[in-house]
């Protein structure tokens, strides 16, 4: 111990990326894109939802142990988590944070809809986003 010498922090991370990971937007992000509720990593983990709030928040910063319950909750490696865009690297496509909840109310009321009305809504979802790409070309 008495050769290790400590360097100033600005030192033992020169040339790295200052930029923090905000890991509880990442959570939400990807919790949102699997149409997840924090009751449901709630139920899986036994996690309460008031803390997975505060960590989606950032106020309260989990141990890699309970990282690694919620990444398993949500079917994820824990490396996921933090990787530069996790969204991206998921989906192979990056959204929004209202495309996501856009996308989250559609999966949960659809799984209230008949056969029918499913079809109606996919071909209408298919219609929309063939409208959106067209237009961004």
């Amino acid at each position: 111990m008495a050769n290790m010498q400590t360097l100033p922090l600005e030192e033992q991370f020169a040339g790295q990326d200052p930029t923090p990971i905000n890991i509880g937007a990442t959570i939400r992000d990807l919790r949102l894109q699997r149409g997840m509720s924090q009751g449901d990593i709630e139920k899986r983990t036994g996690l309460l939802r008031c803390y997975l709030s505060r960590v989606e928040n950032g106020h309260t910063v989990p141990s890699l142990e309970t990282l690694q319950k919620i990444a398993a909750s949500m079917e994820l490696p824990l490396s996921q988590f933090f990787s530069e865009d996790p969204v991206k690297e998921t989906y192979g496509v990056a959204l929004s944070e209202d495309e996501i909840r856009f996308l989250t109310q559609i999966q949960r009321y659809s799984a209230n809809l008949n056969e029918s009305d499913r079809k109606l809504l996919l071909a209408m979802v298919r219609k929309f986003a063939a409208t959106a790409t067209s237009s961004v070309s």
